[in-house]
């Protein structure tokens, strides 16, 4: 080779090495890097589970139309909501699981909002859940800074294992160093490793390595590059607020909202979600563009005499303003008197007000076989297999009229979707 062409190439090769260099010291900003350079959104996967639950339906007109579906073409659909992403097998708010369920066709992914002890903003379910959702027991200087140690069982006393781990209880800094794990503890543990390896039999921790946990801006790019839209829920604070003096709810809940504006959001593509009615009203009257579709997450249909009130008071709900009510998908469905399943009394009133609904959550209750369990509740007498749960998605798109379900797996939701042209 002549001595030009080895300079030339030697100069080329130090400035890939200095690039790669650069690419792996950005740390944090990596995701935002990025985004900025992404390809275009990844093409739909749903893998064999959907066309598994449909082969265990009982046969009927329902099973044969999506049968006929099991080819494809599947896509995208906004009918299709990412729960936490993909978190029947990764670990929930983790990009490997956000990732996952744009792979499945979610067409809107959630971030759960809660913030750090230096009020950053990250995506977790609960602000104390780093114990059974992470390894921060695994690190000891970080657990020492949990708001409640690690404790084992004691079987004499009847006591279980515990630990409390919040997101206020370390800095963002610190949350980074976490890894992501799937949600579980054994109440029966003696040590650490036991209380965190305690996955469920219907979940896997083939995909739990270590997964990457994000601060709510790195999600906003990182749908953003994926090409969802986002819900993100302001999870209640489980501390005293305002936190260390000055931090109240109203902050906290603009906060949320300001980092949108910030990343240049279009606010049509953001469903900012709180089971906390103030929290929609405040968006509604300070962030209109954000607030007129906020959703209100209503749990208040956990008791009977909660679910009474819910169904009396829908039209109040839309006297102030509220546009999308989001129940837990029981309270949508209900059993006639020839035990089929159709439109509970709470789907009713809210449409009746003209209310638009989402429901959650599809794919969450393992095995089906005894009924379902809380999401099921309404209906359990109608619910004996897996392929059921298409059977209760169809009558939730067809009859109740939802615009969207929240799904611990996506590709089940989005395959029906594909199939119905929703």
């Amino acid at each position: 080779m002549p001595k030009t062409s080895a300079r030339t190439s030697l100069a080329m090769a130090l400035i890939a090495l200095s690039a790669a260099m650069a690419s792996a010291c950005a740390g944090d900003e990596r995701i935002e890097q990025t985004s900025a350079v992404a390809a275009a959104p990844p093409s739909v996967q749903l893998g064999p589970r959907p066309h598994y639950l449909v082969e265990d339906m009982d046969e009927g007109a329902l099973k044969d139309r999506l049968l006929a579906c099991a080819e494809g073409p599947f896509r995208r659909t906004e009918f299709s909501i990412g729960h936490r992403g993909a978190c029947l097998q990764f670990p929930e708010h983790t990009r490997e699981s956000y990732e996952a369920a744009a792979r499945m066709g979610a067409g809107i992914v959630e971030c759960d909002v809660t913030f750090t002890k230096d009020r950053r903003l990250v995506c977790r379910h609960a602000q104390c859940d780093l114990h059974t959702t992470t390894n921060i027991l695994a690190i000891p200087e970080l657990a020492a800074k949990c708001s409640e140690p690690f404790t084992p069982a004691d079987p004499e006393a009847g006591t279980p294992a515990s630990a409390r781990c919040c997101t206020s209880d370390i800095t963002l800094a610190e949350f980074k160093r976490l890894c992501g794990k799937m949600d579980a503890s054994n109440p029966d543990a003696a040590t650490v490793d036991e209380y965190m390896n305690a996955t469920p039999d219907f979940r896997t921790d083939l995909y739990a390595a270590c997964g990457t946990l994000l601060t709510h801006a790195e999600s906003i790019a990182l749908f953003s590059s994926l090409g969802v839209k986002f819900t993100p829920e302001l999870k209640a604070p489980e501390v005293e607020m305002p936190f260390e003096g000055d931090y109240d709810r109203a902050a906290y809940a603009q906060q949320m909202i300001d980092e949108y504006r910030a990343a240049g959001v279009d606010p049509a593509s953001v469903y900012a979600q709180s089971f906390n009615l103030d929290d929609v009203l405040y968006w509604l009257d300070r962030e209109p563009e954000f607030g007129r579709q906020a959703v209100f997450l209503d749990e208040r249909v956990d008791t009977p005499e909660g679910y009474e009130a819910a169904v009396l008071g829908m039209q109040e709900l839309a006297a102030e303003g509220v546009k999308i009510v989001a129940p837990p998908l029981f309270a949508l469905v209900a059993l006639d008197e020839d035990g089929e399943i159709v439109p509970s009394d709470y789907a009713e009133a809210a449409r009746a007000a003209g209310l638009d609904l989402i429901t959650w959550t599809l794919e969450r209750s393992g095995p089906l076989a005894g009924g379902g369990g809380y999401y099921y509740q309404s209906v359990a007498d109608a619910i004996d297999n897996d392929g059921d749960a298409m059977v209760v998605l169809d009558v939730l798109a067809q009859q109740v009229g939802v615009r969207g379900v929240f799904s611990d797996w996506p590709a089940t939701v989005t395959y029906y979707a594909s199939c119905m042209g929703l």
